[in-house]
Order: C-alpha cells, then structure tokens, then sequence
C-alpha cells in the first residue's frame, strides 16, 4: 500500500503523486474515475484491462441479464468495497 498527499490548485487541479502513477501504470491521457460515497472519495485509474476486473464480482445472478450501466455500478461498488476491506485490514 502506498500513501500519498496531494494539494488541490485554486482551479480544482490535483497531481497525482508520482508513487501512485508509477504503482498504477498511470500515463497521460489515462481517465480517472471519482466516486462520492457517503463523503468519501474514491479514485479508479480508468486504464484496467478486462483481465484485471476477472472474478472480482463473483457468480453473476442466475437467469439474469445486466446493463452496461448495472455491470459498471456493480464493478465500481466491488472496487470500493474491496479497497475499503483493504484499508481495514491495516
């Protein structure tokens, strides 16, 4: 685990410290996502490949077709999720 501070700009601006990018593969032009749950932020680094998200969200539901906007609430849930369980168990 890596922890790192940053300081917003007056323009809302923030750099990524570069301990994160190097961690993450991180590059110019990759997106990232922020995510408000319950006045937390969480930041996803937008530039996983498909392999990476395997098995994170278990057995889909039996019989049960999802939207693209269902599978990717889902993924963004069980991303914070396992970061959160991550932090707890420092």
């Amino acid at each position: 685990m890596i922890r790192e501070e940053a300081t917003m700009t007056s323009k809302g601006q923030v750099t990524v410290p570069k301990a994160i990018r190097d961690r993450l593969n991180l590059k110019a032009g990759d997106k990232l996502e922020f995510i408000e749950i319950d006045g937390k932020v969480h930041v996803n680094a937008r530039n996983l490949r498909a392999v990476d998200l395997a098995g994170i969200l278990g057995p889909p539901p039996s019989g049960k077709s999802l939207t693209i906007e269902e599978i990717d609430d889902a993924i963004a849930e069980a991303a914070v999720a396992r970061y959160e369980r991550s932090r707890d168990r420092r």
